[in-house]
Formats: structure tokens, sequence, C-alpha cells
């Protein structure tokens, strides 16, 4: 670097850590003028959303769980954390856990919980450097920093805390000056599109021009997964073989490009760029990276298999929990930057099937790997392409931490992301689930009380009460699936762009009490998977079938223990029902549960007809892959009942299909 672009790196940095802060406006942002493409969406600012019925539930079940106890009985994010001045773990799991905290914390305005979160952020904010790193000094990794800046974004639109702005911009630039000697690596080389989102959150916020040059050195020392996706050469499930079992969880390129979650952070990678370059093309490259996942690695319950590395798309094999929450959050950013209500439809997917699908109910033991056709959990050498045994049991840490530490931001960046801000100053309701809003439009208040039993059922309430009569857009998402949908405001029908696929969008004057109904018409769906195998959906909702679970506990942690899961009947079934037949299946409605992802609170079944097919057997533990084209089987028709793929810890989810 020549000297001159350090002088002004130094004098540039001091005085913004010095000058006034900017203070949020009343919209939530700053009022600074920005280079960067504007996004579709803005999400609303944490607290702005706040959770109710359902939702509520089982964000409290999470805060009574692991996540809100996790300090208490895992030692590397206990008072020992090297993120809290301590000599214990201080590489990605205090950042990781603290990702998923402070959300929740906020979410539920949970007091003990921001105390617990509070502890790593004000030792972070607290303890930079004189140069301006932050973190342990026991390393110097950019990748565990890059979770930690996102953190602190979240924090400050929560609370505006004076301290963030500056300790922010001292170490972005540091970090600008520091590249060109010691250039990203390992695991940072392939995520550091996670830290450009928020390098453009601060350039949003101070305008700072240096911003704007780390995001294109960032990129540039970056993997370019446009590039790696526009050929994808990764067709096949990864093999030990192929990565070179000496190093496994080390570097060697194909072994991080194949990674899961690597693939599920790299899908925030257009719409990072989107905002740099604003071309159009990077919507497409977005599409793309999803079209090439489900081709070649993708499931029944919206996830890819990776179990560590890309697996294919066999249903036996598995999705490991960090890269569904890390999935999940990526998409939540490509919504927001592109606006596309089919990125919408795969979020919900994901989050009502294969988030709560990977924990027990009380949400105190998780799965490394789950598996839509998930017959036993147990100490298994199969199917995983690279990991160990443990993988799919539920417990503390099973196979290794990093699930532990991170699966906790899942459930609250789904809530942050139900609603958000549109360009032209109106709101659109962008996921659906139970919650109330309070932002503002205009520089007026608006509450809004969203009420529904939705994906479970079929209608969704809102109650708009703007502090006075206000004109201003609001969207609504019509799913792709919802055709048919119907929307009445204050009882009168509105029949303007009720689209499947499309935000429907209402603008009028708003006034106390005005009263949205969106009816989303549900019928049972059948799609193609792996060897023609057929799942069975419901809007939003993946179906499969139970087999009975006998529980066996494998370690002793009290509350923390690890669990093995065995059936207790047959799974072995080919089903009686084709793309045709599907939508006569019968629905059985129950009320909902306190916790409506378990077997006993649901509150909705299918009715299927199947046969077992004997030959159609496991192997030590695993189903083996789905028989291909049409089955006869000799023995007598079962009335089957499926239940929602998350209340099922054992499922078969991709079955053969019977000849009719």
């Amino acid at each position: 670097m020549n000297p001159s672009r350090r002088t002004f790196l130094s004098t540039a940095g001091a005085a913004l850590a010095s000058a006034a802060l900017p203070s949020r406006a009343a919209e939530g942002r700053g009022t600074l003028s920005r280079k960067l493409s504007p996004t579709a969406f803005t999400p609303l600012l944490l607290g702005e959303i706040v959770p109710a019925g359902w939702l509520e539930r089982q964000l409290r079940i999470q805060a009574d769980g692991m996540s809100g106890h996790l300090d208490e009985v895992w030692p590397d994010v206990g008072p020992n954390s090297g993120w809290l001045g301590g000599s214990g773990e201080s590489w990605e799991r205090g950042p990781y856990f603290v990702d998923g905290l402070l959300p929740l914390a906020w979410l539920l305005k949970d007091g003990p919980l921001k105390t617990k979160a509070m502890r790593f952020i004000n030792w972070t904010l607290d303890h930079q450097a004189a140069n301006g790193m932050i973190g342990p000094s026991s390393n110097d990794d950019w990748w565990p920093r890059m979770v930690m800046v996102k953190v602190l974004a979240k924090y400050y639109d929560a609370t505006n805390d004076p301290r963030v702005i500056p300790v922010l911009t001292r170490y972005f630039h540091h970090q600008l000056s520091a590249l060109p000697d010691r250039p990203l690596r390992d695991w940072g080389k392939y995520r550091w599109q996670d830290q450009v989102l928020i390098v453009e959150w601060l350039y949003e916020r101070t305008g700072d021009p240096a911003l704007l040059d780390l995001a294109s050195l960032l990129q540039q020392q970056g993997y370019d997964w446009v590039a790696g996706f526009a050929e994808f050469k990764f067709q096949t499930p990864t093999t030990r073989a192929f990565l070179d079992t000496k190093d496994i969880g080390g570097n060697k390129p194909e072994g991080m490009q194949t990674h899961g979650v690597n693939n599920g952070q790299a899908l925030k990678t257009a719409p990072v760029r989107y905002r740099l370059n604003g071309s159009g093309t990077e919507r497409n490259n977005y599409h793309h990276q999803i079209e090439m996942l489900d081709r070649y690695h993708g499931l029944p319950n919206g996830m890819f298999s990776c179990d560590e590395h890309l697996a294919g798309l066999d249903p036996s094999h598995g999705s490991e929990l960090c890269t569904v929450v890390e999935t999940l959050f990526s998409m939540e950013v490509a919504l927001a930057t592109f606006g596309d209500a089919t990125i919408a439809d795969r979020i919900e997917k994901i989050a009502y099937n294969a988030l709560p699908g990977t924990f027990t109910d009380n949400m105190w033991a998780h799965q490394y790997d789950q598996q839509p056709n998930q017959i036993q959990v147990g100490l298994n050498s199969k199917p995983w392409t690279t990991n160990g045994p443990e993988s799919n049991i539920y417990g503390l840490e099973p196979n290794f931490g990093c699930c532990t530490a991170n699966f906790h931001q899942g459930w609250p960046k789904l809530t942050e992301s139900l609603w958000m801000r549109t360009q032209d100053q109106g709101l659109v309701a962008a996921l659906y689930a139970p919650c109330k809003v309070e932002t503002k439009v205009g520089g007026t208040l608006i509450h809004i009380t969203e009420e529904t039993e939705y994906p479970f059922r079929e209608t969704v309430r809102f109650v708009v009460s703007p502090q006075r009569a206000i004109s201003f857009p609001m969207q609504f998402r019509i799913p792709g699936w919802a055709q048919g949908a119907t929307l009445t405001i204050n009882g009168v029908n509105w029949e303007k762009g009720l689209l499947p696929g499309t935000f429907a969008r209402v603008e009028r004057i708003w006034r106390p009490g005005d009263t949205v109904e969106l009816r989303l018409p549900v019928k049972p769906t059948v799609s193609r998977w792996f060897n023609g195998s057929i799942a069975l959906s419901r809007g939003p909702l993946v179906f499969s079938l139970n087999p009975g679970e006998s529980w066996v506990k494998l370690r002793e942690r009290g509350e923390a223990s690890d669990w093995q899961v065995f059936p207790k009947s047959a799974w072995n079934y080919a089903l009686q029902v084709d793309e045709r037949s599907a939508s006569n299946l019968e629905v059985i409605e129950t009320p909902l549960g306190p916790n409506p992802f378990s077997a006993e609170g649901c509150g909705i079944r299918l009715r299927v007809t199947g046969r077992r097919l004997n030959r159609w057997r496991s192997e030590d533990g695993v189903a083996g892959p789905v028989p291909s084209g049409l089955q006869s089987s000799t023995e007598p028709a079962e009335t089957l009942e499926l239940m929602p793929y998350g209340a099922a810890k054992l499922r078969i989810t991709a079955f053969p299909q019977l000849k009719i």
C-alpha cells in the first residue's frame, strides 16, 4: 500500500470515529445519498415485528431450550469464551451463538436473554485493538469476524448504540489496509459475501467511499461463486476419495466448493453483487444457482443435500443444520434485494419443513444432518458422504459443534423477514406467520395485526390501524401454488393482481380498523424426485409417514442429552396416488397444539392409500434407494396418515408410486 493511501485511511478512520453519528430517520434508515443499487424491499428494524400465536410459542420454546441456556451447558460459549475475554474457544462459536441469540432476545423482549447477548456485544465493542481489529487476539482469522459484524449491525438497528458505527468503521479501515498483505483464506475466502452485506449496510449510513473499495477487494480475493455455478461441475455425490481423506475438514478447493454451508451462504453472492454493479444479470445468477442445486442435489424438503458436502438426489442423504439456517438467511437477503415472490415460496418451504424437522420438540437437542427418508437415528456409518457416525443423532453437539452454535438464527431471522418496506413508501407482507407490526409510513405510526394459523390453515387476516387515515401501498404475496386466491378489504372483494407467484399491490387510504382477509386455497399436490419417487405437499407443508418413534438415550447430559430413535412399525410403503388424484386426498384438520411442529400438535394430516413394498429394505439403519418406476405389491392396501415433515422425527417423505 502506498503511503498516501495509508494516510488517507488513518485520517478518515479517525474523523469518522469522532464525528457525530447519523441518527435513524423516521423510516429507520439514514438520509445519506447512496451509490448502491436499491433493493426491491428493505427489512424492517429489529423490534418492529413482534411474533404472535404459534410463532411466538415456537420462539419461546427455543428460548426455553438450548438457545436460552447453551452458555450454561456448553463451555465453548460459556464465561471463558474468547469472545468474552477468556482463554476458551476464540473462533466462530461465540459469534455464531450471539448471531441468533440477539434477535431472539429482542423479538421476545426477554431481559435475561438480552443480558446474555450483551456480554458478547459489550466485550467486542469495548475491546477494539488500537489498529482497529476486533475479537480475541489469539487468532486473526477474518472469518469469525464476518459473523460478528453481522451481529453488531443488527444490534445497531435495534438500539442505535453510538459505539457501533465507529467500531465498524475502524475495523473495516483496518481490514482494507491489511488485506493486501494478509488476504482472505480458508472459510473467509468462500464466505466473503456475508461481510460485503455489512460493508454495504455501513456505507448506507456513512457514505464512506473507502467502504466501496473494501467491498471490491473482498470480492476480488473471494471465490467467484457466480463463475463456479456458470459451469457447475459438482453434479454427483461427493466422495471422500474426491476430497482426499487426509484433509476432509481442510481447505482443498473442491472441498470448500462442495461444502454445504458454503453453498448456502453463496446464495447471497448475486444479491450483494447487484448492489455494487446494478446489473440485472445478477437476478438470473441467483436463480441459476438454485436451479443447479435443485437439479443435482435437490430434496423434497426444499433443501439441497450436503452431508457434509453436496450429496446428490437420494432422499436418504441429508442436509446439515448450519446449511439450513444459512440458506434461509441468504434467501431472505435475496428476497429483499430482488423482490421475487418465488424466493419467498422457497423460504417458507424450508422454514416450515427442514428447519423444525431437525430439532426435538423442546429444542434442547438437534441433528447435524437430517434426511427426508430417515428411518433410524443412530450411530450409522451410512449414508454420509463425508460425515461421521453421529451425524443424525439428536443431541448437544452431534458430529461437530458448529450447528450447536449456529442454529439459533433460523426462527428469529425468519420472523424479522415477515414484513418489509417497499421503494414506493409502502409495506409488503412477504412471508406469512402470526405477528404484529409497529412501524412508521410517511411519519405516521402504523399498527398491523396479522392473525393466522398459516401454514397449517389457508386464511390470513390483517387488521390495519394507522394512527390517522393515510394513503400508502401495501403488497400481499400470492404464493405460486395458490390458484384461486381471494382478497377482501372490509368484506369487499379486491380482484386486481391476484396472480400466483406475484405480489398483489393495494393502494388506498387506510383507516383505523381496516381489515384485509387473504385466502390461499391449498390442495394436496404431488411432486417428483429421485428415481421418479413422489412427495406430497399442501401449500408450503411437505408431508411424511412417521413409522413411530422409540427414543433411547445415548448419553446423559440432563436436558441436553444425546438420543437415538428407532422405528416402531413398517416404513417401506408405496403410495397409490398421482398428480391427478392427489387433490382428492382426505385432509384431517384438528386444533393446533402448543407446538404445531410436533406429532401431537400439528393440527393437520393427509390420508392416502399405500401397500408394503417388501423389496424396499434398509441397510445398516438407512432406507435403501427408492425403487424406480411404477411398483406392484401383493400386500394388503392400508390407509396411511401422513403428518407435516417437521413433526415427524422419523419419516419417509419420498415414496415409490403404486400402479393405479
